[in-house]
């Protein structure tokens, strides 16, 4: 990254404790003490403390606070979304929202413990570009750290769902650990289809947000299980042609004119 991190975050931290937060604000805990500054930021989950036992977070556990007052992420299994209310050092956050998709056993018992103790009334504390929230009790808590954008090129994208419309899914069971993408700086998109390496020539045009494989993509010849070459077919499909790109902070989506394609989020650590 061109910026060193603590500064990167620390600026625009500054910047909203001047002004307070735009979104999901309160009035503070008391007059002149401004609400802290999370609206419009994106943090890594490091560990939770569920009645005083501590789990470090799976990767890809993650919260985004909007502008608008709700929160978004994802448990490292399951996407959530809910809504907070900053009032001081306090933040209110309301019951969640969460998809159903299977994962592992660790990943569904991390998604527990992180559900509750992100819930109700958290003091937050900042540190440099750590953000401590914490229960009354202090037997509750969460960890996070602050995460800064990443570009489309030069990030390793893992594949992380498929896109129909207005539809997103997960991908087939035992398909996905491998499938990743990578946009080098000189137009050479390459990574794996979920079972075979490939590599094809891109063309990006940012002011209209697309991304075009010109040609399909070459790849190696392996032979995988049933799953992962189902998605290594769709995959393969997709990357031939336009395609238009969305990039959200950590998340990229690439649709082709039909609305079909795929998700993919930036490895947080």
């Amino acid at each position: 990254m061109p910026k060193p991190r603590a500064l990167a975050v620390l600026v625009p931290l500054l910047l909203l404790t001047a002004c307070g937060t735009e979104g999901g604000a309160g009035s503070g805990a008391a007059a002149g003490e401004p609400d802290l500054p999370v609206a419009g930021t994106h943090w890594t989950v490091d560990a939770v403390t569920l009645d005083g036992r501590r789990s470090a977070a799976p990767d890809g556990a993650r919260v985004d606070f909007e502008e608008n007052g709700g929160v978004t992420g994802d448990t490292g299994c399951n996407s959530l979304d809910a809504g907070v209310v900053v009032e001081g050092d306090t933040l209110t956050v309301t019951p969640h929202s969460v998809t159903e998709k299977g994962c592992p056993a660790d990943r569904q018992r991390f998604e527990e413990e992180l559900l509750k103790a992100f819930s109700g009334p958290l003091k937050g504390t900042l540190k440099g570009d750590g953000l401590r929230l914490a229960s009354a009790d202090g037997r509750n808590g969460v960890e996070l750290t602050a995460e800064e954008e990443a570009p489309l090129r030069g990030t390793t994208w893992k594949v992380e769902g498929l896109v129909s419309g207005d539809t997103a899914s997960s991908l087939p069971a035992g398909s996905g650990a491998k499938a990743r993408l990578v946009l080098g700086a000189d137009g050479r998109l390459t990574g794996n289809l979920g079972c075979n390496d490939f590599s094809a020539t891109a063309r990006v045009d940012e002011k209209a947000r697309t991304l075009t494989v010109e040609g399909p993509a070459a790849t190696t010849r392996m032979m995988c299980t049933s799953p992962q070459m189902k998605l290594e077919t769709r995959l393969y499909e997709l990357l031939d042609g336009p395609l238009t790109y969305r990039l959200n902070h950590r998340t990229l989506t690439l649709t082709d004119a039909s609305g079909e394609g795929l998700t993919a989020t930036a490895n947080a650590r």
